[in-house]
């Protein structure tokens, strides 16, 4: 693995070394499920259903992100999404709102450090 992206990956709050030994070592596989996080829809579908107050909708999308993040290693943002889950699960939809001013920049952190990979590939 390129020692820049790893530690441009771990600068964004990815645990680089607990994800690859989650994929067995698999650098191939680390590289690809970091793809396909860019493709998910999730994040989009959270940022609408906040923007429309749909509490249920947004419950969905960030608890589908939590998991994705906890399985990508992703710590910085699975301790973002699990206490937004949480704020709205307990009806908080201001403070999960609220929670997006953390979120976002973290969230475009590690999506800028995925591309910058995929452009370098690319």
């Amino acid at each position: 693995m390129n020692m820049d992206w790893r530690m441009r990956l771990e600068d964004a709050g990815v645990d680089v070394a607990q994800a690859l030994e989650r994929m067995m070592g698999s650098e191939a596989l680390f590289s690809r499920l970091m793809g396909k996080f860019l493709e998910d829809p999730n994040y989009a579908a959270l940022c609408a259903a906040l923007e429309r107050a749909d509490t249920a909708g947004a419950t969905a999308a960030a608890h589908t992100l939590k998991g994705i993040c906890g399985n990508l290693s992703m710590t910085a943002l699975l301790q973002l999404f699990t206490r937004q889950v949480e704020a709205l699960r307990g009806g908080d939809l201001a403070s999960a709102r609220a929670m997006m001013a953390q979120i976002t920049p973290a969230y475009e952190a590690v999506a800028a450090a995925i591309r910058e990979q995929s452009d370098e590939v690319g």
